[in-house]
């Protein structure tokens, strides 16, 4: 049996807990708390690709040192870059 939405997100949001580094853990945490709800299973699919990039490629990427490369749903770390300069 497939994971409903909700246990996706609440599996999702302690991934994002469950981090090396507490900067990525802290951001990572606090957007899935406040946006996951936003995503479709579709959405969550894309977020999951993001975060099984490793803590010091995905602070790259997300503060801009380096591109992302094409797996990487563009505007998905655009709002994951807007939460943090909004939070």
């Amino acid at each position: 049996m497939p994971e409903s939405l909700e246990v996706r997100r609440k599996r999702i949001t302690f991934r994002c807990r469950q981090r090396g580094m507490l900067e990525t853990s802290l951001l990572l945490r606090q957007f899935a708390e406040t946006e996951l709800a936003a995503l479709d299973g579709d959405g969550l699919d894309r977020f999951e690709i993001i975060l099984d990039a490793n803590d010091d490629e995905l602070l790259d990427w997300i503060v801009g040192r380096k591109q992302p490369p094409a797996t990487i749903d563009p505007g998905l770390l655009d709002l994951l870059k807007n939460f943090r300069n909004d939070s």
